[in-house]
């Protein structure tokens, strides 16, 4: 019996139809929601990311600033133009598209940037927030998760969560949000990585596992408890082609799974775009 598939299509038309009804209040009031963007260097699949969000901003009503600096631009040029997206008030949200060139320092980048303003939700301001449950943008793909389950009326509160993978974009995150309490999280939540040699003792206890390691086809049918929910969080790229963290054979298994392609994805990229509106909200009122 293949399991039920929680495609993340539907779940990012949900959040984006929302996020486009509260453009509309705000741009009635003479507000235009702007979303800024800046790419380092020109990487075809970087810049590829970045056509998609514009596109995906100027169909929601955002304008889109956009900085594009060469290769060889330095650490203190960076951090000179998110400084000036930083001070604009009529920029509300900002993006440095990841990864940026090898001797530009990424992290450092983040922390230059207004945390308000920060849609990826990965500003070290913003990863206390979620720590302390105070409010503050989300890290997108974790954010993009909860409401995956949601959407598809998976229960979550009470129920133990796996998350199989501890990266401060995913793993870190996810589980401290599906910790706090709130209906569509309040879980047990174990994070389990690689370096844990028995790691598959925890993945095959869990009702819902979410694959966040990075490493393709890690999880295999054995690893899943039979009628569980499973997630697939982590991917590597191989050229264009996607490889994921599970193996489609799984479906096999669980009782729920997201698809190879257009699981959550497509949440990450709504996440953002409501991050951007919350912002634009935030600082108009």
């Amino acid at each position: 019996m293949s399991a039920r598939l929680l495609p993340g299509g539907p779940v990012a038309e949900s959040i984006l139809s929302e996020v486009s009804d509260r453009v509309r209040v705000l741009r009635d009031k003479g507000v235009t929601p702007a979303l800024a963007t800046i790419l380092v260097g020109d990487d075809d699949a970087s810049a590829g990311y970045i056509r998609i969000k514009q596109r995906q901003a100027a169909d929601l009503g955002f304008v889109s600033p956009h900085a594009h600096l060469p290769a060889d631009t330095t650490q203190a040029e960076l951090e000179r133009v998110i400084a000036e997206f930083s001070a604009d008030s009529a920029v509300h949200g900002l993006l440095v598209q990841h990864p940026v060139p090898g001797h530009l320092d990424y992290d450092v980048a983040l922390a230059a940037m207004d945390p308000d303003k920060d849609v990826d939700g990965m500003h070290p301001v913003n990863m206390g927030r979620l720590a302390l449950g105070l409010p503050g943008p989300l890290p997108c793909t974790p954010a993009g998760i909860e409401a995956l389950l949601a959407f598809h009326d998976i229960p979550v509160a009470g129920r133990e969560v796996v998350i199989l993978g501890r990266g401060a974009t995913l793993g870190r995150p996810l589980a401290m949000l599906l910790a706090q309490k709130r209906p569509t999280a309040n879980a047990a939540v174990t994070v389990v990585h690689t370096g844990v040699k028995d790691w598959p003792r925890y993945t095959q206890r869990a009702e819902i596992l979410i694959a966040a390691a990075g490493v393709p086809g890690i999880i295999q049918p054995e690893h899943v408890r039979p009628g569980s929910t499973v997630i697939g969080g982590g991917v590597r790229y191989e050229g264009r082609r996607l490889l994921p963290d599970v193996d489609e054979s799984c479906a096999e298994v669980a009782g729920a799974i997201t698809p190879r392609v257009g699981g959550v994805g497509p949440t990450t990229v709504a996440m953002l775009f409501r991050n951007a509106i919350t912002a634009a909200e935030r600082a108009s009122s």
